[in-house]
């Protein structure tokens, strides 16, 4: 048989049939369990995300995501050191490792309070160690090069049945605690002092929603990985903050548009060969930029509009 006739199978193509091509969509057990776990992580980033933004804790969480790849890849060598050399035993030794490491550093980051000066150096100096020990790990354990790349990166289309239960369980715990913590904790992220003044406990607030936090990137890095975490963490509530003022409506808007990324970067990367992490990045940062494009516009035109009264009337 010559190389001539050999037929390539056409990739899935989009049509003009939208009920098709949402069938199509959904047809295959991985991507049912990326649209739920994205679903699911996008929720709890878009929340958790506006009182990180709120809170300036950008740098927080981007450390915390960093921090997590340390543990991931030191579960899994721990899991290969004790005969765990299975698939599902490295996996759920990366995702134990990830939460211990960034609830250890939530932790302490919490108990820093609301220091941004000092409470930054301290958290570049756990980073910098943190990701010194990651390469250490990854020595030690030299068959973790798809995990790695998985963590750094994302891979929300290999997630299991098992990892979309956990990320359930997982993601109504944060969210439940967000809930029960709300008015509290908007009211110490808005003015901490008068807030503490006022009886709130500050400082516990603080190491409770730092823990929250952890718990968010954890779950966030199975979509965009440690690299891109700001996509799905920051982007959406920073969006959302320059579209309303309201609490709420900034959060109800925040998780709106971190799901809507999630979704069209799965869908676009179900017709494309291309990484889901790559175009829900892409999709975010593009809106981002026309959002404050827009906002620029508007300001200008108010700006010349102030500046011709007082002109005209003069004349």
């Amino acid at each position: 048989m010559s190389s001539d006739s050999i037929a390539v199978a056409p990739g899935p193509q989009l049509t003009w049939n939208l009920a098709n091509d949402v069938a199509q969509l959904l047809h295959y057990d991985f991507m049912r369990n990326a649209f739920i776990a994205g679903t699911i992580v996008s929720v709890v980033a878009g929340v958790v995300g506006y009182f990180v933004v709120l809170r300036s804790l950008a740098f927080a969480g981007h450390a915390l995501a960093h921090i997590g790849f340390a543990g991931a890849a030191g579960g899994v060598v721990v899991a290969a050191a004790v005969g765990a050399a299975g698939g599902a035993a490295l996996a759920v030794g990366s995702i134990a490792g990830l939460l211990v490491f960034t609830i250890g550093a939530g932790v302490v980051m919490g108990v820093l309070g609301n220091r941004i000066r000092g409470r930054d150096v301290v958290i570049g100096i756990v980073l910098a160690w943190t990701l010194g020990l990651g390469v250490l790990f990854l020595n030690l354990y030299n068959g973790y090069a798809t995990e790695a790349y998985a963590i750094l990166f994302g891979e929300i289309l290999g997630i299991s049945s098992v990892a979309v239960l956990v990320t359930l369980v997982a993601g109504l715990v944060t969210l439940a605690t967000v809930a029960a913590l709300y008015r509290p904790l908007l009211f110490a992220s808005l003015d901490d002092e008068v807030a503490a003044a006022r009886g709130v406990p500050v400082r516990a607030l603080s190491v409770v929603f730092m823990v929250v936090l952890a718990v968010a990137v954890s779950e966030a890095v199975q979509v965009v990985g440690v690299l891109l975490i700001f996509a799905l963490l920051v982007t959406p509530p920073a969006i959302a903050e320059r579209l309303t003022v309201r609490p709420p409506a900034v959060i109800a808007l925040s998780a709106a548009l971190a799901v809507v990324f999630t979704w069209l970067g799965l869908a676009i990367a179900y017709y494309v060969p291309y990484p889901v992490s790559f175009f829900i990045t892409s999709l975010a940062f593009a809106t981002y930029v026309a959002v404050r494009g827009v906002d620029a516009a508007r300001h200008r035109r108010l700006s010349l509009a102030g500046g011709e009264g007082p002109s005209a009337e003069a004349a």
